[in-house]
């Protein structure tokens, strides 16, 4: 069984869904993690307190919010909820709204959901497990869904020369370990089907922490509303709107790398 199947219940998992807004949608996220004892109350509202504070940069990819804050003392176990709404609600981001999935995690520690981290930033990126995943009708066949295959072995191409940076690339969020993974792990998806993983190093990791590590590295890959709150950090900063879109990601690479 994947580790993302084993991090979400079949308590966690609520099907179409109302809610009014996104704050109804971020709580009803929290509520289930709270109803499987993964977290309390007040780590509900650190979700939305979140949103509040740095914008809707949760919103990773089209329909998609992956709802989170930093790990606490609200948080018992490390554990996903997954909200389907019956009625899609606008987040307030520029080109991800409306939003018709969340997504919500409650980590233990920064380590313990990173392997299903990766495996859901495959899924939701693609298309023919998020439509087997948008016509579910019990939480069975959505983690039927989530167990399958997500996605086919990285396709290698030539070899390029990424010796001369600095090797390393961080994606940051508002948090280090929510959605800067998710861009992380499409990221090294890239990287594995050009052959330049042996040389290039990523980080997923927070704001305040990436203004320390930027002398370090080539550029950083971000939201729009996290690259604003960075501001001038010295190393090119690059606006990537749907996190889980390996396309994008080529792009934004070969723009930067001038591959």
């Amino acid at each position: 069984m994947s580790a993302l199947v084993e991090l979400l219940s079949d308590e966690a998992i609520g099907l179409d869904v109302h809610a009014g807004d996104w704050q109804e949608a971020v709580t009803a996220a929290g509520r289930l993690l709270e109803r499987t004892g993964v977290a309390d109350a007040p780590y509900t509202q650190s979700m939305i307190d979140n949103v509040v504070e740095n914008g809707p940069y949760i919103v990773i990819a089209p329909g998609f919010a992956f709802a989170h804050a930093r790990p606490s003392d609200a948080v018992h176990r490390t554990g996903l909820s997954w909200v389907r709404l019956a009625e899609p609600v606008e987040f307030g981001h520029p080109s991800n709204d409306p939003v018709t999935l969340v997504v919500a995690l409650a980590a233990k520690d920064d380590d313990a959901h990173t392997q299903a981290m990766a495996q859901l930033a495959k899924v939701i990126g693609d298309p023919s497990t998020k439509a087997a995943l948008d016509a579910a009708a019990s939480p069975a066949e959505v983690k039927a869904a989530l167990a399958g295959d997500t996605g086919s072995a990285p396709e290698q191409t030539e070899t390029q020369d990424a010796a001369s940076s600095r090797n390393l690339i961080l994606t940051v969020c508002g948090n280090g370990l929510g959605t800067s993974l998710f861009l992380k792990n499409t990221l090294e998806q890239v990287l594995d089907r050009w052959g330049w993983s042996p040389y290039l190093t990523v980080e997923a990791t927070d704001t305040i922490s990436a203004r320390g590590k930027a002398k370090d590295a080539d550029l950083i890959l971000t939201s729009g509303e996290i690259a604003r709150t960075l501001g001038d950090v010295g190393i090119p900063v690059k606006v990537i709107e749907n996190f889980t879109s390996t396309t994008e990601l080529d792009a934004a690479m070969r723009e930067l790398y001038d591959v």
